[in-house]
C-alpha cells in the first residue's frame, strides 16, 4: 500500500494504524493531535490503513479538531458521572459559547458535586485510558441492547436503513457518538466545571486559543432564549430525534408542525407588541448569522407591526457601501465587504437622521459591478406612522447607527438556536442546522452546489464571529428561528446534494459528517410545511417574496 502524508510517501506491506505510522509526527506536532482525515473522511487515530490513501492530521487548533476534543470531553464526563451517580441521569442540553450546559435530574448542583466531578474527570484524563471504537451492525446493536438495562442506542438501532453503528468503549463504560472521538482520554488538557442556573457548564478552550480557557462571560439573554424553547419542547414531549421520528411514525407530526409554527407566530406577535409600547422607537434593527431566516422574520414581523398601527419601511445597508477604491482589504489583499468600515457610515447616519426628522432623502443604489453609489431619483420620506426596518450583519453594533439615540432604536438578534438533541449526550449543533439550511437554499435559489457552500462556509463563520456574535447580548429581544422538525423537512434535498460530493473532493469529509447526522431523521414532505413558515425561505414555495 502507498500512503501519503504531506510530502512523505510510505510503502506498507502490512495493515497498520495512523497512530503507529505517524507516531513521530503526532508527538512533534505543535498542538495536540486528536484525529485525522484518511482519503477525505474523518477518522480516529486508531484507524487501520488497509488501502492506498492520503492522511491529514487534525489537531485542536482546527475547528474539526476542537469538535473532536469537545465530544471526547463530554464522553469522559459521561463516564465520570455514571461512576459517581449510577442511578441518576445527566443531560447535555445545549451549547453556550465555549461550554455545554448540563442538567441532572433529582440532583442538586453543589460545590461538592462540582469538586467530585472535576476530580473524577481529571483522574480519567490522567490515566490516559484507551477509547476503543467498535462498529456494529443494526442487528448486533439491537441484540446487544436487549441484554442491557439501558436506553442508550435506541435511536441507533431504530434506523430504517441497515447502517453501521459506532460504539466507543473505555474500560467498562460504553456509549455511542455521532462524530469521531479521540483514541485516548489524555488528549484533554483543559476543562472547567462551574455552576450555572439549575445546572452546570463544562467549559473548554476554543480552537483559536486551544491551550487555555478564556474568562467566563455571561450570556443571560441567549440563555433565556434557549431555556424558553427547551421548556416548550418539554410540553410537546419531544426532546430527542427518537421522539420526533416517533411522532412521524404515529402520524402526529402535523400537530407538532402546527404547534412549532404557532410558537413562532406568538413570539413574533409579542415582539411587535413590545415595539408598539415604546413610543420613541422609530427604527428596528435586525441581525443574525447566515441562514437564520432574517428575510422571512422581517416580513412576518411587518405583518404584526401593521396590526399594531405601525407601517414598516425598509432601507438597505447594501446601498451604502464606500466607493470601491476606499473598500478595506483583508490579510490576503482581497476586498473585505463584511467589515463595518466597508460602509459609508457618515452618509448612512446623515440619511437616517434626516428621515427621523421627517425630511426627504434621495436613496443611493450601489452598483456592485463598478463599485460606486448611483443616484437615480429614488426619494424617501418617513411618515409619522412608519418605522424604519434595517437588516444586516452590523445592526447590533451601535457604530452602524452612532448618530441615532438608543431610545429610538429597537434591536433584534435572531438565530436558529437548536435545542433538539440526538440523545442525552449528543446534541445537534446550531451551526450545523444553519449549514444544512444554507446548502438547500444555495442550491434552490442561487444555483450553487453543496461543494461550493461547504468551501465558503468557514469564511461566513469568520465574519459572524467578528461582526455578529460579540454583539448578541446588546439586543432588546432574541428570536429563536429554529423549528423542531426542520432537519426532517430539509433532509431529502440536503442528502441528495451532499451525496454528489466525490471522495476526492476536500469537502467530502464534511459531507459525510453531515450525512451521518441526517440519516437519523425520518423525512417530511415539503407540502406538510405551512406556506408562511420560515423554512420556506430555504425550501421554496412559500407565501413571501425574497
Amino acid at each position: 500500500m502507498k500512503v501519503k502524508y504531506k510530502e512523505n510517501e510510505f510503502e506498507l506491506k502490512n495493515e497498520t494504524t495512523v497512530q503507529k505510522l505517524l507516531e513521530k509526527e503526532i508527538k512533534e506536532n505543535k498542538y495536540m493531535v486528536v484525529g485525522c482525515k484518511f482519503n477525505n473522511e474523518y477518522q480516529n487515530l486508531e484507524f487501520e490503513i488497509k488501502e492506498d490513501g492520503e492522511i491529514e492530521l487534525i489537531d485542536v487548533a482546527s475547528k474539526e479538531g476542537m469538535k473532536i476534543y469537545i465530544r471526547t470531553l463530554v464522553y469522559i464526563m459521561g463516564k465520570a458521572f455514571e461512576k459517581l451517580y449510577p442511578s441518576k441521569k445527566l443531560v447535555v442540553n445545549y451549547q453556550l459559547g465555549d461550554a455545554m450546559f448540563c442538567i441532572c435530574d433529582d440532583l442538586d448542583i453543589t460545590e461538592d458535586f462540582m469538586n467530585k466531578m472535576t476530580k473524577e474527570i481529571q483522574n480519567i484524563i490522567n490515566q490516559n485510558l484507551k477509547i476503543k471504537k467498535v462498529v456494529m451492525t443494526r442487528e448486533e446493536a439491537e441484540k446487544f441492547y436487549s441484554k442491557t438495562n439501558t436506553s442508550k442506542g435506541r435511536l441507533q438501532y431504530n434506523l430504517k436503513e441497515n447502517n453501521l453503528i459506532d460504539m466507543y468503549y473505555c474500560e467498562d463504560y460504553y456509549n455511542y457518538c455521532y462524530g469521531t472521538l479521540a483514541n485516548r482520554t489524555g488528549i484533554i488538557e483543559n476543562f472547567e466545571i462551574i455552576k450555572y442556573f439549575d445546572g452546570f457548564l463544562i467549559r473548554y478552550p476554543s480552537f483559536k486559543n486551544p491551550t487555555q480557557i478564556k474568562p467566563f462571560e455571561e450570556t443571560k439573554k441567549l440563555s433565556w432564549a434557549l431555556e424558553e424553547y427547551e421548556k416548550i419542547h418539554k410540553v410537546l414531549d419531544i426532546s430527542t430525534v427518537y421522539k420526533l421520528n416517533k411522532a412521524i411514525e404515529e402520524n402526529r407530526i402535523k400537530d407538532v408542525i402546527m404547534l412549532a409554527e404557532a410558537l413562532h407566530e406568538k413570539k413574533i406577535a409579542q415582539i411587535a407588541d413590545d415595539i408598539s409600547t415604546k413610543k420613541n422607537v422609530r427604527m428596528i434593527l435586525i441581525a443574525g448569522p447566515s441562514s437564520s431566516g432574517k428575510t422571512t422574520f422581517a416580513q412576518r414581523l411587518g405583518i404584526q407591526l401593521r396590526l399594531n398601527g405601525l407601517k414598516p419601511v425598509t432601507i438597505s445597508v447594501d446601498n451604502y457601501f464606500v466607493e470601491r477604491s476606499e473598500t478595506p482589504v483583508d490579510e490576503n489583499g482581497e476586498y473585505n465587504f463584511e467589515c463595518i468600515e466597508a460602509i459609508d457610515l457618515e452618509l448612512f447616519n446623515s440619511h437616517l437622521v434626516k428621515l427621523l426628522n421627517g425630511e426627504e432623502i434621495e436613496v443611493p443604489e450601489f452598483d456592485f459591478h463598478v463599485g460606486t453609489k448611483r443616484y437615480n431619483g429614488k426619494k424617501m420620506r418617513l411618515k409619522d406612522d412608519e418605522v424604519l426596518v434595517i437588516e444586516g450583519i452590523h445592526c447590533l453594533n451601535d457604530k452602524l447607527t452612532n448618530q441615532i439615540s438608543k431610545d429610538e432604536k429597537y434591536k433584534i438578534y435572531i438565530s436558529a438556536l437548536t435545542v433538539l438533541n440526538m440523545d442525552r449526550y449528543n446534541r445537534i449543533s446550531t451551526t450545523d442546522t444553519r449549514l444544512v439550511r444554507r446548502i438547500v437554499r444555495d442550491y434552490q435559489f442561487r444555483g450553487y452546489s453543496a461543494t461550493h457552500t461547504l468551501n465558503t462556509w468557514h469564511k461566513v463563520n469568520e465574519g459572524e464571529e467578528k461582526n455578529i456574535f460579540p454583539y448578541q447580548e446588546e439586543a432588546d429581544k432574541i428570536f429563536n428561528t429554529s423549528l423542531i422538525y426542520e432537519l426532517n423537512a430539509l433532509k431529502d434535498i440536503a442528502q441528495k446534494l451532499l451525496k454528489e460530493i466525490k471522495p476526492e473532493d476536500k469537502e467530502h469529509a464534511e459531507a459525510v459528517r453531515l450525512l451521518n447526522i441526517l440519516k437519523y431523521f425520518d423525512p417530511i414532505e415539503n407540502e406538510d410545511v405551512p406556506k408562511n413558515s420560515l423554512l420556506k425561505e430555504f425550501l421554496g414555495g412559500g407565501a413571501f417574496k425574497y
